[in-house]
């Protein structure tokens, strides 16, 4: 919360990359990837990225930029994309 608001980082653009890693690109400009590898013990779904063939490839974009999904099952927030990933490149004032 900045200032009593509500803020979201929300994501403009996902990659998926080698090794269960993805590349998120927030409307801000901010770039971040996040290793998915470290839910596979924690949350069951998302056994099935490494499981089923081509499935970590497909992930998109939610509606609006509030998340990602791969399927009706499995989805991350931005939020959680936002604070658990590694910065690669600073807000470059795109809005």
């Amino acid at each position: 919360m900045e200032g009593g608001v509500i803020v979201f980082h929300r994501i403009k653009d996902i990659m998926s990359l080698k090794k269960y890693v993805l590349l998120a690109t927030f409307q801000d400009g901010t770039v971040k990837t996040y290793d998915v590898s470290s839910l596979f013990e924690e949350v069951e779904a998302f056994n099935a990225l490494k499981d089923t063939p081509h499935l970590f490839e497909q992930v998109k974009v939610d509606v609006g930029g509030y998340g990602i999904s791969w399927n009706d099952e499995i989805d991350l927030s931005c939020d959680e994309i936002w604070d658990n990933g590694v910065l690669l490149c600073e807000d470059n004032g795109v809005k």
